[in-house]
Protein backbone atom coordinates (compact mmCIF):
# COMPACT_ATOMS: atom_id res chain seq x y z
CA UNK A 1 0.00 0.00 0.00
CA UNK A 2 3.09 2.38 0.55
CA UNK A 3 2.99 2.47 -3.57
CA UNK A 4 0.34 5.70 -3.39
CA UNK A 5 0.93 6.27 0.66
CA UNK A 6 0.49 9.81 -1.17
CA UNK A 7 -3.02 9.12 -2.15
CA UNK A 8 -4.02 7.40 0.89
CA UNK A 9 -2.53 9.86 3.19
CA UNK A 10 -4.92 12.68 2.22
CA UNK A 11 -7.97 10.53 2.05
CA UNK A 12 -7.35 9.81 5.83
CA UNK A 13 -6.70 13.44 6.45
CA UNK A 14 -10.30 14.15 4.88
CA UNK A 15 -11.60 10.87 6.39
CA UNK A 16 -12.61 9.72 3.42
CA UNK A 17 -13.77 6.13 3.23
CA UNK A 18 -11.99 3.64 0.65
CA UNK A 19 -11.43 0.07 -0.42
CA UNK A 20 -7.27 -1.28 -0.43
CA UNK A 21 -6.73 -4.16 -2.66
CA UNK A 22 -3.46 -5.60 -1.80
CA UNK A 23 -1.03 -7.90 -3.50
CA UNK A 24 -0.69 -10.33 -0.58
CA UNK A 25 1.19 -13.51 -2.49
CA UNK A 26 2.92 -14.23 -5.80
CA UNK A 27 3.31 -17.28 -7.40
CA UNK A 28 5.45 -17.36 -10.33
CA UNK A 29 6.23 -14.72 -12.72
CA UNK A 30 4.53 -11.52 -12.05
CA UNK A 31 4.59 -7.30 -12.79
CA UNK A 32 4.60 -5.74 -9.82
CA UNK A 33 5.50 -7.22 -6.01
CA UNK A 34 3.98 -7.97 -2.59
CA UNK A 35 2.41 -5.00 -1.42
CA UNK A 36 1.53 -3.38 -4.12
CA UNK A 37 -2.21 -1.96 -3.87
CA UNK A 38 -4.98 -0.43 -5.66
CA UNK A 39 -7.35 2.34 -3.45
CA UNK A 40 -10.91 3.08 -4.85
CA UNK A 41 -12.69 5.98 -2.79
CA UNK A 42 -16.36 6.21 -3.13
CA UNK A 43 -16.61 8.75 -5.89
CA UNK A 44 -15.19 6.09 -7.99
CA UNK A 45 -11.76 7.71 -7.87
CA UNK A 46 -9.05 4.84 -7.99
CA UNK A 47 -4.91 4.53 -7.43
CA UNK A 48 -2.19 2.44 -7.66
CA UNK A 49 -1.59 -0.70 -10.27
CA UNK A 50 -0.66 -3.99 -9.62
CA UNK A 51 -0.82 -5.80 -12.75
CA UNK A 52 0.32 -3.07 -15.27
CA UNK A 53 -2.81 -3.04 -16.76
CA UNK A 54 -3.68 -6.82 -16.79
CA UNK A 55 -6.56 -7.20 -14.44
CA UNK A 56 -6.90 -3.47 -13.38
CA UNK A 57 -11.03 -3.55 -14.16
CA UNK A 58 -11.88 -6.65 -12.40
CA UNK A 59 -9.80 -5.46 -8.75
CA UNK A 60 -11.76 -1.86 -9.65
CA UNK A 61 -15.04 -3.88 -9.70
CA UNK A 62 -14.03 -5.80 -6.61
CA UNK A 63 -13.24 -2.31 -5.19
CA UNK A 64 -16.54 -0.77 -5.55
CA UNK A 65 -18.29 -3.90 -4.50
CA UNK A 66 -16.56 -4.17 -0.84
CA UNK A 67 -17.07 -0.50 -0.75
CA UNK A 68 -21.22 -0.98 -1.21
CA UNK A 69 -21.39 -4.02 0.70
CA UNK A 70 -19.58 -2.79 3.85
CA UNK A 71 -18.63 -5.99 4.59
CA UNK A 72 -16.12 -8.40 5.78
CA UNK A 73 -12.41 -8.34 3.31
CA UNK A 74 -12.16 -10.33 0.31
CA UNK A 75 -9.70 -12.42 -1.69
CA UNK A 76 -9.48 -13.35 -5.08
CA UNK A 77 -6.80 -15.28 -7.41
CA UNK A 78 -6.00 -13.74 -11.11
CA UNK A 79 -4.00 -16.21 -13.23
CA UNK A 80 -3.26 -16.79 -16.94
CA UNK A 81 -6.06 -19.06 -18.50
CA UNK A 82 -5.20 -21.67 -21.20
CA UNK A 83 -8.45 -21.96 -22.05
CA UNK A 84 -9.78 -18.47 -22.48
CA UNK A 85 -7.48 -16.21 -24.09
CA UNK A 86 -9.78 -13.48 -23.15
CA UNK A 87 -10.11 -14.37 -19.51
CA UNK A 88 -9.21 -11.70 -16.81
CA UNK A 89 -5.73 -13.17 -16.19
CA UNK A 90 -2.44 -12.14 -16.07
CA UNK A 91 -0.53 -12.17 -19.39
CA UNK A 92 2.67 -13.37 -18.29
CA UNK A 93 1.50 -16.49 -16.60
CA UNK A 94 1.96 -15.84 -13.48
CA UNK A 95 -0.66 -15.86 -10.26
CA UNK A 96 -1.78 -12.93 -7.80
CA UNK A 97 -3.51 -13.55 -4.82
CA UNK A 98 -5.09 -10.17 -3.37
CA UNK A 99 -7.10 -8.63 -0.95
CA UNK A 100 -9.51 -6.19 -0.83
CA UNK A 101 -10.71 -4.74 2.15
CA UNK A 102 -12.94 -1.71 3.15
CA UNK A 103 -10.67 1.00 5.43
CA UNK A 104 -12.59 3.52 7.30
CA UNK A 105 -10.27 5.77 8.41
CA UNK A 106 -11.76 7.49 11.38
CA UNK A 107 -11.44 4.57 12.94
CA UNK A 108 -7.73 3.92 12.19
CA UNK A 109 -6.27 6.91 13.05
CA UNK A 110 -2.94 4.56 13.40
CA UNK A 111 -2.57 4.35 9.82
CA UNK A 112 -2.81 7.71 8.77
CA UNK A 113 -0.06 8.92 11.39
CA UNK A 114 2.06 5.81 9.45
CA UNK A 115 1.22 7.45 5.75
CA UNK A 116 2.36 10.96 7.21
CA UNK A 117 5.76 9.15 8.36
CA UNK A 118 5.90 7.44 4.74
CA UNK A 119 4.91 11.08 3.23
CA UNK A 120 7.65 12.89 4.95
CA UNK A 121 10.16 10.24 4.65
CA UNK A 122 10.06 8.91 7.84
CA UNK A 123 10.46 4.76 8.32
CA UNK A 124 7.56 3.13 8.95
CA UNK A 125 5.58 -0.71 9.41
CA UNK A 126 1.96 -1.21 8.41
CA UNK A 127 1.51 -4.79 9.24
CA UNK A 128 -1.94 -6.11 7.74
CA UNK A 129 -3.37 -9.57 8.57
CA UNK A 130 -3.53 -11.27 5.04
CA UNK A 131 -4.84 -14.52 6.09
CA UNK A 132 -6.00 -16.31 9.73
CA UNK A 133 -9.71 -16.03 11.40
CA UNK A 134 -12.23 -13.95 9.83
CA UNK A 135 -12.46 -11.16 12.79
CA UNK A 136 -9.08 -10.71 12.17
CA UNK A 137 -8.44 -10.72 8.23
CA UNK A 138 -7.13 -7.38 7.29
CA UNK A 139 -6.43 -5.62 10.85
CA UNK A 140 -3.39 -3.53 10.54
CA UNK A 141 -0.92 -2.24 12.81
CA UNK A 142 1.85 0.30 12.70
CA UNK A 143 5.47 0.45 13.71
CA UNK A 144 7.34 3.64 13.82
CA UNK A 145 11.20 4.33 13.47
CA UNK A 146 12.14 3.90 16.90
CA UNK A 147 9.87 0.64 17.32
CA UNK A 148 7.02 1.80 18.88
CA UNK A 149 3.88 0.00 18.45
CA UNK A 150 0.77 2.28 16.95
CA UNK A 151 -2.86 0.77 18.23
CA UNK A 152 -4.42 -1.57 15.70
CA UNK A 153 -7.54 -3.98 16.55
CA UNK A 154 -4.35 -6.98 17.29
CA UNK A 155 -4.09 -7.03 21.30
CA UNK A 156 -1.99 -8.69 24.21
CA UNK A 157 0.93 -11.46 23.07
CA UNK A 158 -0.26 -11.12 19.66
CA UNK A 159 0.19 -7.50 19.03
CA UNK A 160 3.53 -7.80 20.77
CA UNK A 161 4.93 -10.27 18.37
CA UNK A 162 3.39 -9.30 15.39
CA UNK A 163 4.84 -5.47 16.08
CA UNK A 164 8.39 -7.57 16.25
CA UNK A 165 7.88 -9.25 13.29
CA UNK A 166 7.15 -5.57 11.67
CA UNK A 167 10.16 -4.03 13.89
CA UNK A 168 12.42 -6.50 12.31
CA UNK A 169 11.68 -5.88 8.54
CA UNK A 170 11.45 -2.46 9.26
CA UNK A 171 14.91 -2.48 10.67
CA UNK A 172 16.20 -4.60 7.55
CA UNK A 173 14.74 -2.65 5.13
CA UNK A 174 12.28 -5.51 3.66
CA UNK A 175 8.77 -5.63 2.63
CA UNK A 176 7.32 -9.28 3.27
CA UNK A 177 5.00 -11.82 5.23
CA UNK A 178 5.38 -13.30 7.96
CA UNK A 179 3.93 -16.27 10.27
CA UNK A 180 3.10 -15.62 13.91
CA UNK A 181 0.67 -17.57 16.04
CA UNK A 182 -0.73 -20.71 15.92
CA UNK A 183 0.10 -21.71 19.93
CA UNK A 184 -2.07 -21.27 22.70
CA UNK A 185 0.24 -18.79 24.19
CA UNK A 186 -0.55 -16.23 21.08
CA UNK A 187 -3.13 -17.05 18.92
CA UNK A 188 -4.65 -20.35 18.55
CA UNK A 189 -5.02 -20.07 14.46
CA UNK A 190 -2.00 -19.09 12.41
CA UNK A 191 -1.68 -15.88 10.98
CA UNK A 192 -0.19 -14.29 8.02
CA UNK A 193 1.01 -11.23 7.94
CA UNK A 194 1.95 -8.89 4.95
CA UNK A 195 4.38 -6.15 6.40
CA UNK A 196 4.61 -3.37 3.94
CA UNK A 197 8.06 -1.15 4.87
CA UNK A 198 9.15 2.18 4.26
CA UNK A 199 12.98 2.59 5.56
CA UNK A 200 15.42 4.96 4.92
CA UNK A 201 17.34 5.14 1.69
CA UNK A 202 20.12 2.66 1.41
CA UNK A 203 23.46 4.55 1.36
CA UNK A 204 25.61 3.99 -2.04
CA UNK A 205 29.40 5.38 -0.19
CA UNK A 206 31.36 5.98 -3.55
CA UNK A 207 35.63 6.24 -2.57
CA UNK A 208 37.36 7.94 -4.94
CA UNK A 209 36.47 11.73 -6.84
CA UNK A 210 36.93 10.48 -10.28
CA UNK A 211 34.83 10.90 -13.17
CA UNK A 212 33.60 7.32 -13.18
CA UNK A 213 32.19 8.28 -9.51
CA UNK A 214 30.27 11.09 -11.36
CA UNK A 215 28.31 8.98 -13.46
CA UNK A 216 28.31 6.28 -10.83
CA UNK A 217 26.48 8.59 -8.34
CA UNK A 218 24.13 10.10 -10.97
CA UNK A 219 23.40 6.17 -11.37
CA UNK A 220 22.85 5.55 -7.50
CA UNK A 221 20.93 8.83 -6.99
CA UNK A 222 18.54 7.13 -9.85
CA UNK A 223 18.00 3.98 -7.87
CA UNK A 224 17.01 5.87 -4.67
CA UNK A 225 20.63 5.39 -3.19
CA UNK A 226 21.64 8.17 -0.65
CA UNK A 227 25.36 9.22 -2.39
CA UNK A 228 28.65 10.18 -0.84
CA UNK A 229 31.37 10.38 -2.84
CA UNK A 230 34.43 10.62 -0.58
CA UNK A 231 37.93 11.61 -1.70
CA UNK A 232 40.77 13.30 0.27
CA UNK A 233 42.07 15.65 -2.63
CA UNK A 234 39.66 18.88 -1.66
CA UNK A 235 40.00 20.04 -5.55
CA UNK A 236 38.46 17.01 -6.91
CA UNK A 237 35.99 16.52 -3.99
CA UNK A 238 33.59 19.06 -5.02
CA UNK A 239 29.61 19.87 -5.37
CA UNK A 240 30.39 21.52 -8.90
CA UNK A 241 31.57 17.75 -10.07
CA UNK A 242 29.27 16.17 -8.05
CA UNK A 243 25.99 17.41 -8.24
CA UNK A 244 23.88 14.08 -7.58
CA UNK A 245 25.53 13.34 -4.58
CA UNK A 246 23.47 13.64 -1.05
CA UNK A 247 26.99 14.49 0.12
CA UNK A 248 30.30 15.49 -0.59
CA UNK A 249 33.21 14.52 1.99
CA UNK A 250 36.98 15.60 1.97
CA UNK A 251 38.61 12.78 3.99
CA UNK A 252 40.90 9.63 4.27
CA UNK A 253 38.53 7.33 2.69
CA UNK A 254 39.32 4.76 5.63
CA UNK A 255 38.48 7.05 8.39
CA UNK A 256 35.45 8.43 6.90
CA UNK A 257 33.96 4.77 6.43
CA UNK A 258 35.24 4.48 10.50
CA UNK A 259 31.95 6.53 11.95
CA UNK A 260 29.86 6.36 8.89
CA UNK A 261 26.31 4.57 9.48
CA UNK A 262 26.14 1.19 7.16
CA UNK A 263 23.64 -1.82 6.98
CA UNK A 264 23.21 -4.56 4.84
CA UNK A 265 22.15 -2.58 2.27
CA UNK A 266 24.68 -0.22 2.17
CA UNK A 267 26.81 -0.21 -1.03
CA UNK A 268 30.28 0.47 -0.97
CA UNK A 269 31.91 1.21 -4.40
CA UNK A 270 35.79 1.78 -4.16
CA UNK A 271 37.33 3.73 -7.28
CA UNK A 272 40.55 5.24 -6.56
CA UNK A 273 42.98 2.37 -7.67
CA UNK A 274 45.27 3.32 -5.34
CA UNK A 275 46.84 1.38 -2.77
CA UNK A 276 47.41 3.96 0.08
CA UNK A 277 43.86 5.21 0.00
CA UNK A 278 42.35 1.19 -1.23
CA UNK A 279 44.37 -1.06 1.51
CA UNK A 280 42.95 0.70 4.50
CA UNK A 281 39.93 1.42 3.08
CA UNK A 282 39.30 -2.34 1.80
CA UNK A 283 40.46 -3.75 4.99
CA UNK A 284 37.65 -1.82 6.92
CA UNK A 285 34.95 -2.50 4.72
CA UNK A 286 35.38 -6.23 4.30
CA UNK A 287 34.76 -6.50 7.85
CA UNK A 288 31.59 -4.65 7.88
CA UNK A 289 28.15 -6.01 7.77
CA UNK A 290 27.39 -4.22 4.33
CA UNK A 291 25.66 -5.58 1.57
CA UNK A 292 27.83 -4.84 -1.27
CA UNK A 293 32.00 -4.00 -1.74
CA UNK A 294 33.43 -3.29 -5.33
CA UNK A 295 36.62 -2.11 -6.15
CA UNK A 296 38.00 -0.69 -9.45
CA UNK A 297 40.67 -1.72 -11.50
CA UNK A 298 42.65 -4.30 -13.50
CA UNK A 299 43.24 -7.78 -12.74
CA UNK A 300 46.85 -6.98 -12.45
CA UNK A 301 45.66 -4.07 -10.12
CA UNK A 302 43.44 -6.63 -8.19
CA UNK A 303 45.62 -9.56 -7.84
CA UNK A 304 48.20 -7.47 -5.99
CA UNK A 305 45.17 -5.87 -4.09
CA UNK A 306 44.36 -9.13 -2.65
CA UNK A 307 47.96 -10.17 -1.57
CA UNK A 308 48.59 -6.65 0.14
CA UNK A 309 45.35 -7.18 1.81
CA UNK A 310 46.23 -10.70 2.63
CA UNK A 311 49.39 -9.45 4.56
CA UNK A 312 47.38 -7.13 6.17
CA UNK A 313 45.89 -9.85 7.68
CA UNK A 314 42.00 -9.87 5.85
CA UNK A 315 40.72 -13.38 6.07
CA UNK A 316 40.07 -15.37 3.36
CA UNK A 317 36.26 -15.52 3.93
CA UNK A 318 36.38 -11.63 3.94
CA UNK A 319 38.83 -11.18 0.82
CA UNK A 320 36.08 -13.43 -1.04
CA UNK A 321 33.34 -10.75 -0.91
CA UNK A 322 35.12 -8.37 -3.04
CA UNK A 323 33.56 -7.49 -5.94
CA UNK A 324 37.04 -6.64 -8.02
CA UNK A 325 36.90 -5.57 -11.16
CA UNK A 326 34.25 -4.04 -10.15
CA UNK A 327 30.83 -4.62 -12.23
CA UNK A 328 29.47 -6.65 -14.49
CA UNK A 329 30.72 -7.64 -17.83
CA UNK A 330 28.80 -5.36 -20.28
CA UNK A 331 31.68 -4.38 -22.38
CA UNK A 332 31.60 -1.07 -20.77
CA UNK A 333 34.01 1.77 -21.69
CA UNK A 334 32.93 5.38 -21.05
CA UNK A 335 32.06 6.57 -17.30
CA UNK A 336 27.98 6.19 -18.22
CA UNK A 337 28.68 2.64 -19.33
CA UNK A 338 30.41 1.92 -16.42
CA UNK A 339 28.08 3.03 -14.08
CA UNK A 340 25.37 0.85 -15.38
CA UNK A 341 27.66 -2.07 -15.13
CA UNK A 342 28.53 -1.27 -11.79
CA UNK A 343 24.95 -0.83 -10.55
CA UNK A 344 23.88 -3.90 -12.50
CA UNK A 345 26.10 -5.71 -10.14
CA UNK A 346 25.17 -4.20 -6.96
CA UNK A 347 21.00 -4.81 -7.90
CA UNK A 348 21.89 -8.35 -9.02
CA UNK A 349 23.80 -9.10 -6.33
CA UNK A 350 20.85 -7.23 -4.06
CA UNK A 351 18.37 -9.47 -5.33
CA UNK A 352 20.61 -12.59 -5.13
CA UNK A 353 20.13 -12.98 -9.02
CA UNK A 354 22.80 -14.71 -11.52
CA UNK A 355 23.24 -11.36 -13.79
CA UNK A 356 22.64 -13.57 -16.77
CA UNK A 357 20.41 -12.61 -19.74
CA UNK A 358 16.56 -13.24 -19.22
CA UNK A 359 16.69 -14.93 -22.42
CA UNK A 360 19.43 -17.64 -21.18
CA UNK A 361 17.10 -18.58 -18.33
CA UNK A 362 14.27 -21.14 -17.71
CA UNK A 363 11.13 -20.54 -15.02
CA UNK A 364 9.44 -17.61 -13.85
CA UNK A 365 11.84 -13.99 -14.59
CA UNK A 366 10.37 -12.89 -11.22
CA UNK A 367 11.25 -16.00 -9.50
CA UNK A 368 12.23 -14.35 -6.24
CA UNK A 369 9.04 -12.89 -5.65
CA UNK A 370 7.25 -15.95 -5.58
CA UNK A 371 5.88 -17.26 -2.30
Amino acid sequence: MLNIADTLHRWCREERPFALATVVKVRGSAPLPVGTSVAVDEDGNAVGSISGGCVEGAVYELCRQVLDDRGAPQRARFGYSDDDAFAVGLTCGGELDVLVQRVDPGTRPYLATALADVVEGRPAAVAQVVEGPEELLGGMLCVDAAGGIRHGPLTGVLRREVGAQAWSLLRAGRTARAEVGGDAETCPERLSVLVHVHASRPRMLIFGAVDFAAALSQAGRFLGYQVTVCDARPVFATAARFPHADEIVVDWPHRYLEQAEVDTRTAVCVLTHDAKFDIPLLRLALGLPVGYVGAMGSRRTHDERLRLLSEAGVPEGQLARLRSPIGLDLGARTPEETAISITAEIVSRTNRATGLPLSALAGPIHAGTSS
